[in-house]
């Protein structure tokens, strides 16, 4: 795998490093845009698509099990985590584990997005650091980049993955907490939680070009937290068609060519060809 780039890249400073001034919701429009853009070229180009579902589609069926595992058995575990409500009468019970039922099959969901796309980056890393590196070198390349060998590459991408999935199990557990509350936990923590999906999904699917140039993950974090709304935006798309049947499988290579485009205009490259 491709890594270390000149000096400038490795000490960047994401205050000087932003996306096109046009308002939050403008720069969130164009965050989708740019996933958008990510899935025309994934659709252009048939070797694409075969480089990148293989890999999807075997991570895909190991979390498809799991999640069907988890509706299987949801009431037995709501019932489980509310051991307080065994007392109540039948109607609030009910209700209370109803609300446990959403929230576990919500907090199921987001941590099988975000653990489904760290899993299937680490399987099918050399597919989709060519299907990064095609879209890199559509668009200019990068200059002065190197080769970092394979298994680096790999440590580093599971060392970095299994921290954002830590990180959203801690964000995870108050959503699910917050689930119990009603109307809000039905309304506003589904909005929530694919936000916080989005913004894992974004930081996940842009280590292969900040690996190119040899930036870690907490350099990632910084580069993007100064782009919100515009990696917000791009994300929450992700994070949305992947909640669809068969979703995740299909688009995680645009997804990655999408969070190149991501890349290249948070670090304030050309994402135009020509």
């Amino acid at each position: 795998m491709r890594g270390r780039a000149p000096l400038g890249f490795r000490h960047v400073d994401p205050r000087t490093v932003t996306a096109p001034v046009t308002g939050p919701v403008g720069q969130f429009f164009s965050g989708v845009v740019l996933f958008l853009r990510g899935f025309a070229i994934y659709a252009r180009s048939p070797g694409l698509v075969l480089l990148g579902i293989v890999p999807a589609l075997i991570s895909g069926a190991l979390f498809v099990a799991a999640y069907v595992t988890l509706v299987v058995f949801v009431a037995d575990v709501a019932e489980f985590v509310t051991p307080f409500a065994d007392d109540w009468s039948s109607g609030v019970r009910g209700v209370v584990r109803l609300f446990a039922v959403i929230a576990l099959l919500g907090l199921g969901g987001l941590l099988a997005v975000l653990a489904f796309t760290a899993v299937t980056l680490v399987i099918g890393d050399p597919f989709y650091e060519k299907i990064s590196e095609r879209v890199e070198d559509r668009f200019g390349g990068v200059p002065g980049e190197v080769e970092v060998p394979f298994w680096r590459s790999l440590r580093r991408s599971i060392g970095d993955s299994l921290r954002l999935v830590a990180v959203s199990v801690l964000v995870g557990v108050p959503l699910f907490l917050a689930g119990f509350i009603p109307v809000i936990g039905q309304v506003v923590v589904p909005v929530v939680g694919a936000a916080v999906g989005g913004w894992f999904l974004a930081l996940e699917l842009v280590g292969a070009p900040f690996y190119r140039r040899d930036m870690r993950l907490p350099q990632r974090r910084e580069v993007l937290k100064a782009n919100r709304p515009l990696a917000l935006g791009f994300g929450t798309a992700v994070f949305l068609c992947f909640l669809i049947p068969l979703g995740a499988v299909l688009i995680m290579p645009a997804a990655v060519a999408g969070a190149t485009l991501l890349a290249r205009r948070t670090l304030g490259q050309p994402t135009d060809e020509g």
